[in-house]
């Protein structure tokens, strides 16, 4: 990463709440494909998660603390926030002298944007205007959060309009949580009375369907982009008689997680 910023583009898309085993499953059973072409040996890494809930994962993800790879550390970051003792970056981490990543790429001159999903980034709650205070620009209608079917379509209408007006001699930061496999996520599967792990793998196949825009959209401004796709934690759906998540789970700790250059189109 050190060697990638100001020559690319960086896009990171929090697939909020994506579950490690239904992102597989569907991954294996041929149901993501847009995803099987893009993530490097056409698979998931699998993850562990800095924690269990939205807003305290994404105030690590933004530190430099990215889902953890499973097997022996240490594993050594992509970005990181200097500070003494740190044991994790090496000679390829990108590391800055900022508290969170959206200032420090600011500072180096990129246009940092962010397309909230769930409700951590709806700008109604003082709360809400934490994370996306961190950016240049962000953006949060009802149109991209998990009430709403095309939420990531809204979002990608709108970054066509950041980017738009964005020159294309600047590098862009783009960060979107998409919030179609938070609950209620019924919607995505026809007749579904509740929400289940089955409803949770329809929104995933939804959205799969969509990030050809995404890619598209980052890869047209004439500079490569180094993509971030992950998971902020995994939900229950019943398991050891849990629902929902911000508990110590197996399904919750465990993320799916990719990196990878798309080349400019």
């Amino acid at each position: 990463m050190r060697h990638l910023i100001g020559s690319h583009d960086v896009l990171l898309v929090t697939l909020d709440t994506l579950r490690y085993d239904v992102a597989v499953e569907r991954l294996e059973q041929g149901r993501t494909p847009h995803l099987a072409r893009v993530l490097p040996g056409g698979a998931w890494q699998k993850r562990h998660s800095p924690a269990s809930f939205t807003y305290a994962a994404h105030q690590a993800f933004f530190a430099g603390f990215l889902p953890t790879p499973v097997t022996p550390g240490p594993h050594e970051r992509l970005f990181a926030a200097r500070f003494p003792g740190s044991e994790t970056s090496g000679a390829d981490t990108y590391v800055f002298d900022a508290p969170d990543l959206p200032t420090a790429l600011t500072a180096a001159g990129y246009h940092t944007v962010c397309l909230g999903g769930v409700g951590f980034f709806n700008p109604a709650s003082a709360l809400g205007r934490v994370l996306p205070g961190l950016f240049s620009e962000a953006h949060w209608e009802r149109d991209f959060g998990v009430t709403a079917p095309d939420c990531l379509g809204a979002q990608v209408d709108r970054l066509a309009s950041v980017i738009a007006e964005t020159s294309p001699g600047r590098p862009l930061f783009t960060f979107v949580n998409v919030a179609a496999l938070h609950q209620p996520n019924r919607h995505y599967l026809p007749g579904a009375a509740q929400d289940s792990r089955e409803s949770h793998g329809a929104a995933l196949e939804y959205v799969d369907s969509v990030l050809p825009r995404l890619f598209d959209l980052v890869t047209g401004r004439g500079r490569p982009c180094q993509v971030i796709i992950c998971s902020d934690h995994g939900t229950l759906y019943g398991e050891d008689g849990h629902t929902g998540h911000r508990v110590a789970h197996e399904q919750v700790w465990t993320v799916p997680y990719a990196d990878f250059v798309l080349e400019a189109s």
